[in-house]
């Protein structure tokens, strides 16, 4: 099973790569996130990270059936480029790439997930009922959370206030 999810980030790709590469701190920047913490770091710089993402099952009454894996992740910031491979939980196995791409008016991160699994079916099963659901929650809220902060650093650029884009000296 291969699956592409994508959005429009009105923000610089090096802002958005900068918020997204930190992956220990998903659970603090992503609200569906209950979990993200590193349990390994290779001297390469490479991370093993344990997640849990709650998938909701009926919003309006707050349940959600929380998803756990462990990934091994690194990325690569001249390419902007995020990589996961999923080395425990039901989706073991999964590739998952996130590319930054520069735009017009910002970037479109588009995040390819390939998982195969030995029973039929159950990988394009993962891929509706659980990819895409929390691939596409993660993609909206750094979109939010990238044009707030492109939004403040603008506004205080404009104001003269300074700002980690607008040092005064």
């Amino acid at each position: 099973m291969d699956s592409e999810i994508a959005i429009d980030i009105a923000a610089p790709p090096a802002l958005v790569f900068a918020l997204a590469r930190d992956v220990e701190r998903w659970s603090t920047l992503l609200p569906h996130y209950a979990r993200s913490s590193v349990v390994d770091r290779a001297p390469d710089g490479v991370v093993a990270a344990d997640f849990i993402a709650r998938r909701p099952l009926v919003p309006v009454l707050g349940l959600a059936l929380p998803v756990a894996w462990r990934a091994r992740t690194w990325n690569d910031p001249a390419a902007l480029r995020l990589r996961f491979r999923h080395i425990a939980g039901a989706t073991r196995g999964m590739d998952v790439t996130w590319r930054i791409e520069p735009g017009t008016d910002g970037c479109r991160v588009v995040i390819e997930h390939r998982f195969a699994s030995r029973l039929p079916g159950f990988a394009a099963f993962v891929d509706r009922a659980f990819t895409r659901p929390i691939a596409g929650r993660t993609l909206a809220t750094f979109k939010a959370l990238a044009e707030s902060v492109q939004s403040a650093l603008a506004e205080s650029m404009q104001s003269g206030v300074a700002s980690p884009a607008n040092p005064t000296t």
